[in-house]
């Protein structure tokens, strides 16, 4: 492994304790490698580095810090096979995958080094008063990221990448499952020229303690946090205490509506796209299918033929399809999803069977008939399993899309554009996909509505997040 200690002002160093968790690689049960864990007075020395380095990167040009982030870019571009197989080892996607994910995650840098110089503001005359009104967007300070283990290297840059952008420091907190890749990013913005302290990287087995301990500093004006609804809950009320500006990308429970005049093999494509990108385990992942009856047994027959025509392995090898979910605990939950559905009444078309191990791995499976009070229709599956409805009714089916607290994405195949422009206006979710089954994009605004979450990321609005708006009254 690149690294395994802390990375805390431009240096590495061991855990004020000296504690190490283990890594372990999904695909083979075995111990990857042994991470130094973060105690409170780490967090103490990292918020140190951040507000030390706040002060000159805040006062750096745009087009400075636009350079730096290019450069990032160039760099990580060169070396995707290396971050790819990093991202297979410890979080166990398949080879294309991981190097989807490294392609994308690369991406944010140059998509940001273009933002960097567009903070633009405005000069107005106050209608009433004739006074000036100037409005300019200042960086907030320092920024506490928390990332998920489903993307260990595209969660990291699309939180670094934009707040870097802005003006700010970090202080990222990676997931435990998946800390190597961000830990190995380090090196690379070094190389690109970033100053030392304005990325730190803290690993730790209690990161509810050491997140909690930072929010609570008065120098930390942002918190940004990719993860369950549940844990997004807790951080807010953290961060209600500073009144800190919160950006929450949370759970999901994505609708994937195929009507009737829909084209099948489209929707097929799409629907392998929303379902298996990453194994189905994001929180973008299609949920809930909806197909009309008129077309369900077409669709189902094809995408039963796509799902058992990919090949279960460990994700190094080169023809694999789909690699192991990322631990015991997450593969138990998505079998719990498929008995449950079973016993209450849902037909078995595909998979649904644990293979032996070793290796935390669950087959491509597709359900049909699955009843409403079915757990996986109301919960994120976070697995390739794809749960199959039918519907007649339009209205029905918007209104069984929206029936959750969740609204981060849907997604709507249908040829008339005006019916598909309809539904996408009436469905309560931040995202929809129009016979899309991938709506993520650098240049976008990603984020939900309702309980999946706050703010955006990516997009001009991405770098918006990591800035205050000042406005100043003048006379001249």
């Amino acid at each position: 492994m690149d690294q395994t200690d802390l990375y805390i002002d431009g240096a590495w160093r061991q855990g004020a304790k000296g504690a190490r968790f283990d890594v372990i690689n999904p695909a083979t049960e075995e111990v990857l490698a042994s991470v130094a864990s973060a105690e409170i007075e780490d967090a103490d020395a990292a918020l140190d580095a951040a507000q030390k380095a706040f002060v000159d990167w805040a006062a750096r040009s745009p087009r400075e810090r636009s350079e730096i982030l290019r450069k990032a870019f160039e760099l990580m571009t060169e070396r995707l096979d290396h971050f790819a197989h990093l991202i297979t080892l410890e979080n166990g996607k398949a080879g294309a995958d991981a190097m989807g994910e490294a392609r994308y995650a690369a991406e944010f840098f140059r998509w940001f080094a273009e933002e960097a110089v567009r903070a633009d503001g405005m000069i107005t005359r106050a209608p009433a008063s004739g006074a000036r009104i100037v409005v300019q967007h200042k960086p907030a300070g320092i920024a506490v990221l928390v990332t998920p283990w489903n993307y260990p290297a595209a969660m990291g840059t699309r939180k670094i990448a934009p707040a870097l952008a802005a003006g700010c420091p970090v202080i990222i907190k990676p997931a435990s499952e998946t800390p190597l890749t961000m830990l190995a990013l380090m090196p690379l913005l070094e190389e690109a020229g970033m100053p030392k302290g304005l990325v730190n990287v803290l690993p730790s087995e209690n990161s509810a303690e050491i997140v909690d301990h930072m929010l609570h500093d008065p120098r930390v004006r942002v918190v940004s946090f990719t993860g369950s609804t549940g844990v997004g809950r807790k951080l807010l009320r953290s961060a209600a205490d500073q009144v800190l500006k919160p950006a929450m990308e949370l759970g999901g429970n994505a609708p994937l509506i195929v009507f009737e005049d829909a084209d099948i093999d489209v929707a097929v494509e799409g629907a392998m796209l929303a379902k298996m990108r990453n194994l189905g385990e994001a929180c973008t992942a299609a949920n809930r299918f909806y197909v009309h009856e008129a077309v369900a047994e077409e669709f189902t027959a094809k995408m039963t033929a796509a799902m058992g025509a990919l090949k279960v392995g460990n994700g190094v090898e080169k023809d694999v399809d789909v690699g192991p979910l990322v631990n015991a605990k997450t593969r138990d939950k998505v079998a719990s999803f498929v008995t449950d559905a079973l016993e209450r009444g849902a037909e078995l078309k595909l998979g649904g069977k644990v293979p032996n191990g070793p290796g935390y791995f669950y087959p491509p499976t597709v359900l049909t008939k699955v009843p409403q009070d079915a757990a996986c229709v109301h919960d994120e599956i976070f697995g390739p399993v794809a749960a199959i409805q039918t519907f007649t009714d339009e209205e029905d089916v918007i209104a069984r899309a929206n029936d959750t607290e969740y609204g981060l994405v849907g997604y709507v195949f249908t040829q008339d554009m005006a019916r598909g422009m309809r539904v996408c206006e009436r469905l309560d979710y931040g995202m929809v996909g129009l016979n899309r089954g991938l709506v993520s994009d650098p240049a976008a605004p990603f984020g939900g509505s309702k309980q999946s979450g706050l703010g955006r990321e990516g997009g001009h609005e991405g770098m918006l997040e990591f800035m205050e708006t000042q406005y100043i009254s003048a006379s001249w």
